[in-house]
């Protein structure tokens, strides 16, 4: 466990009660170690965004635990397991959800000042992330004047504004057509293996998840390896 950032043990997740309860999530178990991309490449409705709300800690399972960097968060109360998202996991959804009326800029400054970095040092990392992902150039215009890869690129810019050691990505390519969709991973992937980032990428396009550590899918609730 030591050497996992995400550790997710013994995970239970039922929705309903009685002959309506529906176990979405029964015994799931994954660890990702430091550096570490893996897909999880699962037909909807069979836990996907539960185990990554899950593994976020945005939603609290029924059992079990998740450890990240080590650190039990079965019993933190919910200030704390703000907290340690805030500094530890980073977001990318398949819709950029940037603010549309801030820049690209200020898109990744605003979760660094909410976190109390001061607004000099957030738009010196700002520009340094944009410039990463080769928009450096787009800093200044709004999401509205970006086009759909360069607002997913300013959206992985702004999940990992803050350092974290855990990258979590739902379909982030979802919405791009194929040729975008490639730059972008490429993009990402660059971005996770120089940086020493660990993630998990929920994605329905088997030619990224070949290209990640290892694949797994859920089957009747479980985190199944199908890593070829």
């Amino acid at each position: 466990m030591s050497d996992s950032v995400l550790n997710i043990s013994s995970l239970e997740r039922t929705y309903g009660e009685g002959k309506h309860a529906l176990t979405v999530l029964k015994d799931a178990e994954l660890q990702i170690k430091q550096g570490e991309m893996v897909a999880l490449v699962a037909p909807s409705g069979t836990g996907k965004s539960t185990l990554l709300h899950s593994a976020g800690l945005l939603e609290r399972p029924d059992g079990g635990d998740v450890y990240i960097n080590g650190q039990s968060t079965a019993k933190m109360n919910d200030a704390s397991r703000t907290a340690l998202r805030r500094t530890a996991i980073g977001f990318v959804y398949q819709f950029h959800h940037l603010l549309p009326e801030f820049t690209a800029e200020e898109n990744l400054m605003i979760p660094q000042m909410i976190r109390g970095r001061d607004k000099k040092l957030a738009s010196a990392r700002a520009i340094e992330l944009l410039d990463y992902m080769k928009i450096g150039k787009r800093a200044q215009h709004r999401p509205s004047e970006l086009s759909g890869g360069e607002q997913q690129r300013v959206a992985i810019a702004r999940a990992v504004a803050n350092a974290p050691s855990l990258l979590l990505a739902d379909e982030p390519t979802g919405n791009l057509d194929p040729e975008t969709s490639s730059h972008v991973f490429e993009t990402l992937e660059t971005l996770v293996r120089e940086t020493g980032l660990s993630a998990l990428i929920a994605t329905h396009n088997h030619e990224l998840a070949a290209k990640m550590d290892k694949t797994v899918t859920l089957q009747a609730g479980q985190v199944v390896d199908i890593t070829k």
